[in-house]
C-alpha cells in the first residue's frame, strides 16, 4: 500500500510495522512527485482522511495516511493538529521543541502530562476506508534525552520505562507508541477483512 507521507521518520515506523503483518509500505516518493495536500481538518482524523483520499485519487493505489501529534494537558491539547508547524515553519523540530519548552517552563512537573495521538486512514480506490486511532500517554521534560525518533520524542518522557521516546529503539517504540497502537488496530481490521 502507498504510504501517504513525505516524513522519513513516519515512513520507517510504518514500513517496519506493516512488514510484521505481511504488507509492503511504498513511500509516495517512489510512485509520484506530489506535494502534500493542504491539511484543512480540525482533527487528526479529518486530516488523515484528507491525505489518504488525495494520494489515492492521484495514484489510483490504496493509500495509508497518518495524522498525528502531541496534545499537552496544560496547553489545552496544543499543539494538537498544528504539531508539525507549532512554531510557524512546517517540520522545524528544533523550533517546535523550543516553543514547547518555553511554554512548559512555568508548569509544575506533576502537571506536564501529555499524549501522542495518531489517527490512521486507509482509503481504497473503490472508496472503502479503514481507520484506527492510537494514544500513548507520557510527560513533557524540559531537557532533551536520546537521539532516536523525531519531532518531540526527546522531550516526551515515559515514566513506566524511565526513558523518553528518543531513548527507545525503533522496535521498542513501535511496540508502545501511538502509531504502533494504531497500526496494530488497523492490521487486525485488515486481517479480519481478508478472512
Amino acid at each position: 500500500m502507498l504510504l501517504a507521507t513525505h516524513n522519513e521518520g513516519k515512513i520507517r515506523e510504518m514500513q517496519a510495522m506493516l512488514a510484521e503483518v505481511g504488507y509492503q509500505g511504498i513511500p509516495v516518493t517512489e510512485v509520484a512527485d506530489l506535494p502534500d495536500p493542504e491539511e484543512t481538518g480540525t482533527t487528526f482524523a479529518e486530516n488523515a482522511l484528507i491525505k489518504a483520499r488525495y494520494y489515492m485519487e492521484k495514484t489510483g493505489l490504496p493509500a495509508l495516511a497518518d495524522d498525528s501529534g502531541l496534545a499537552v494537558d496544560a496547553l489545552d491539547g496544543a499543539p494538537g493538529v498544528y504539531s508539525a508547524r507549532y512554531a510557524g515553519t512546517h517540520g522545524d523540530d528544533a523550533a517546535n521543541n523550543a516553543k514547547l519548552v518555553a511554554e512548559m517552563t512555568a508548569v509544575a512537573p506533576q502537571d506536564r502530562g501529555a499524549e501522542y495521538v495518531c489517527e490512521l486512514a486507509l482509503v481504497y480506490p473503490d472508496g472503502t476506508k479503514r481507520t484506527a486511532r492510537g494514544i500513548c500517554r507520557g510527560e513533557i521534560v524540559l531537557e532533551p534525552r536520546g537521539t532516536g525518533g523525531f519531532g518531540y520524542d526527546p522531550y516526551f518522557y515515559l515514566p513506566e520505562r524511565e526513558k523518553t521516546m528518543a531513548e527507545l529503539t525503533l522496535e521498542e517504540k513501535n511496540r508502545i507508541s501511538h502509531r504502533g497502537e494504531a497500526l496494530r488496530i488497523l492490521s487486525e481490521r485488515l486481517r479480519e477483512q481478508s478472512e
